[in-house]
């Protein structure tokens, strides 16, 4: 057997592995048995556990900690109640950019909106 032979040999049972290791990964219908998970750090945190959060008051801290909410639009949420006032409904945050509907149904429960009160008082000082 020449060198080339024997490296083809080994490259030809390289590929056959990898054929049988991606074989395995494939379900029964087809698809392929993959997973992806979410980790946050209020993993556990029910909307029974914690008081929901109030849009007219919370810091950007406070908002980033909502599912699908991230530092950009914890600040966009910011800027629009800067912009426009005191939320009067949560329906309100389909008008921020970037947030839909998946992600308003995500936030039902989580976020509240106050009287705007404390927010007028704390931007007066």
């Amino acid at each position: 057997m020449t060198k080339s032979e024997h490296g083809l040999l080994v490259l030809t049972a390289i590929f056959l592995c990898l054929l049988v290791a991606a074989a395995r990964s494939v379900q029964q219908d087809g698809s392929w048995d993959y997973r992806i998970t979410a980790r946050s750090s209020q993993e556990d945190v029910t909307p029974e556990e914690s008081p929901p959060v109030d849009l007219n008051t919370a810091d950007e801290a406070a908002l980033d900690t909502l599912p699908g909410i991230g530092p950009v639009l914890a600040e966009r949420i910011i800027t629009w109640r800067q912009t426009h006032g005191p939320f009067t409904e949560v329906e309100q945050l389909l008008e921020v950019s970037g947030i839909g509907e998946a992600t308003l149904a995500d936030l039902q429960g989580l976020v509240t909106v106050g009287d705007g009160q404390t927010q007028k008082q704390e931007e007066s000082k």
